[in-house]
């Protein structure tokens, strides 16, 4: 019994510290108005959908039945929640932009400071994360479009994750507590007599 705890314990703490590998691939058309997305752990699909831009906001479809809509009035509340901490780490960064207009000079033209702008933009990351796999291409077709195909690979661990959890509650939890005190405070000058 105490073999089986030991061994247990040790399994516990290697894959508490075992890199994951969280992939997100996305494919933007621009002229269909839709973003379809994937996420995987380990290259097995975990979840995904699509997201297409609407007046009062994104839409994000998981399902053939459920969406989420982000307004675009709470963007900001909504930023907060993806913020991403040192531990987790960029390990492959992968695009290809598709562009209309390979019959006419300004079609190559704009490919050709895509192409550009992409290379120094990669060429900034590479030096501040030497092992990232980069990747940056363009291509030209004969029909109007503009596609964007994006694939993203990050790296953590159980206890990064743990972390990132911890603070997160720690935020919401000091929120409460100032919201408390506010209402407090505001509940004991309402409470004072004008003649007091």
């Amino acid at each position: 019994m105490g073999e089986f705890f030991v061994w247990s314990l040790f399994i516990g703490t290697v894959l508490f510290f075992f890199p994951v590998f969280l992939s997100t691939d996305v494919y933007l058309n621009v002229f269909e108005n839709r973003a379809w997305f994937a996420f995987s752990l380990f290259g097995l699909k975990v979840f995904g959908g699509y997201a297409e831009v609407r007046k009062d906001g994104i839409a994000l479809h998981l399902t053939e039945k459920y969406a989420i809509l982000l307004a675009y009035e709470r963007m900001g509340e909504t930023k907060k929640y993806f913020e991403i901490t040192d531990g987790f780490q960029l390990y492959r960064l992968h695009q290809t932009v598709e562009t209309g207009g390979s019959e006419s000079a300004y079609g190559v033209m704009i490919a050709a400071l895509l192409q550009s702008a992409g290379g120094a933009a990669f060429a900034v990351l590479r030096t501040r994360h030497p092992f990232l796999s980069l990747k940056n291409g363009t291509v030209l077709s004969d029909r109007p479009c503009l596609k964007i195909t994006l694939g993203t690979t990050t790296v953590f661990n159980g206890f990064v994750l743990t972390l990132a959890i911890v603070k997160k509650l720690l935020e919401a939890f000091l929120n409460w507590i100032k919201k408390r005190k506010s209402m407090v405070l505001w509940k004991r000058r309402h409470n004072v007599s004008p003649n007091s």
